[in-house]
């Protein structure tokens, strides 16, 4: 009976020391993961549910797989999760099945005129410093269709917004949407 118990409290032991192992990675990454999830989805930083909601969904994912990271990096494996989900999300939108409630991001930031895998390249290449290679192999995209859809991202971005509608890539997306 007295190994049962010591055996249940080795295990509430382990149980606390990996919430507060994870709780101390939370304190870290969440506020840098939620903007680059606010990045993802291009909404306001002020205004963000689907950001938020990828982040929990990540989160959870992340604690579940805790134990199994062994000398893994949380961070890459939170934002390699994020970076999929959104890509599933992304996915399921232009099925016509919204995944995060509407199915195009707000048109105030300037990052809602790109389709959704331009902004993932972009963000991940950009703004967290991923190598090509590496995004390339998380997506299952070839090396050099990130490196297409990374310029023209940066090109979109830098264009005028008044010329946005007319372009070839806009009409062609729509097309296959409907």
């Amino acid at each position: 009976m007295i190994k049962v118990i010591a055996v249940m409290h080795g295990l509430s032991m382990r149980q606390e020391d990996r919430t507060l192992e994870f709780r101390m990675f939370i304190s870290g990454a969440a506020r840098r993961l939620l903007h680059t999830a606010t990045l993802l989805t291009a909404e306001p930083h002020d205004e963000n549910p689907r950001a938020r909601r990828l982040l929990t969904l990540t989160f959870a994912y992340t604690y579940a797989c805790w134990d199994r990271l062994r000398g893994e990096d949380p961070y890459d494996r939170a934002r390699q999760h994020l970076a999929t989900r959104f890509a599933y999300s992304a996915w399921r939108q232009y099925g016509g099945l919204p995944l995060f409630g509407r199915a195009r991001p707000s048109p105030g930031t300037a990052l809602a005129r790109l389709s959704p895998m331009e902004r993932l390249v972009l963000v991940l290449r950009f703004f967290e410093g991923i190598e090509e290679e590496q995004i390339a192999a998380a997506l299952g995209l070839s090396v050099d269709r990130v490196r297409a859809l990374y310029h023209r991202a940066a090109t979109k971005l830098l264009r005028p917004t008044q010329g946005l509608a007319q372009t070839p890539d806009n009409d062609s997306l729509t097309a296959r949407r409907t």
